[in-house]
């Protein structure tokens, strides 16, 4: 898909797509049929708002081959601004829909990130659950930009089909984008605190709270020192909504 024909929803400045998990595996099928390495990103509310002062990280972001909303409140950031997305999506579920798709085409893994030790925990918990997945190999995510050249080698001397990235933002978009021409891979996704969840280092809400996005009440309650992260979305629904209202009154004017 060109990205001229991409249907895309401006929150803060920052370009989500407007696609359910559907049209999003659809559009990966596709990269991992083409000759050009494409990347993913997965934007939640506390990254949007890392964006407006980081504008080399809204670059980043806007840059990516899909751009896909993270969280319950970038959904009603969509419906305040007119503009509701189609259903609710977190990284997290999608990254699991990639590696079920990589599954079945008996594809090759990289994994990128976490603490020395947890990329490798999360590798065997893939291939218990996708047993036809092939990790051609792994790497922590403590390493600093003078190393950056020789893990770009061991990535590509693998010869992965996909690359997980787990270094949290903004350190997993910068390294994605900024090293695109220099790796090797059909599709890179950044991911987060995946691999902690792989490895059964951390804990997801329960399934009923994911239903019914409460993923950051759950996070807050069992890691209290993510109060400071999370006061970002009141924030950003604030702005948002001040957004909103400013546009408003400019076409009644």
């Amino acid at each position: 898909m060109n990205v001229k024909d991409r249907e895309r929803i401006n929150v803060l400045d920052v370009l989500l797509d407007c696609v359910d998990y559907e049209d999003a595996c659809q559009r990966v099928a596709a990269f991992l049929n083409s000759y050009s390495n494409k990347v993913i990103v997965t934007p939640n509310a506390e990254i949007i708002m890392a964006a407006q002062k980081d504008h080399e990280l809204k670059a980043v972001l806007n840059a990516a081959d899909i751009c896909l909303p993270d969280g319950i409140g970038v959904v009603i950031a969509s419906k305040i601004l007119g503009k509701p997305l189609v259903e609710r999506t977190t990284g997290f579920d999608f990254m699991m829909k990639v590696l079920g798709m990589a599954d079945k085409e008996s594809l090759r893994l990289f994994l990128l990130g976490g603490k020395p030790g947890i990329a490798e925990k999360a590798g065997e918990k893939i291939t218990s659950m996708f047993p036809n997945i092939q990790i051609v190999g792994s790497y922590h995510g403590y390493f600093n930009e003078d190393d950056t050249q020789k893990v770009v080698s061991i990535i590509n001397n693998s010869k992965p089909d996909i690359l997980l990235v787990a270094m949290g933002c903004p350190k997993q978009e910068m390294f994605m984008l900024h090293n695109k021409d220099k790796l090797k891979f059909k599709v890179a996704m950044g991911v987060g605190g995946s691999f902690d969840v792989l490895s059964g280092n951390v804990n997801r809400a329960p399934i009923f709270m994911q239903k019914v996005g409460l993923e950051w009440l759950y996070r807050l309650l069992t890691q209290p020192t993510r109060f400071k992260r999370m006061s970002a979305l009141p924030l950003f629904l604030l702005k948002v909504t001040a957004c909103r209202l400013t546009k408003n009154k400019e076409v009644s004017v």
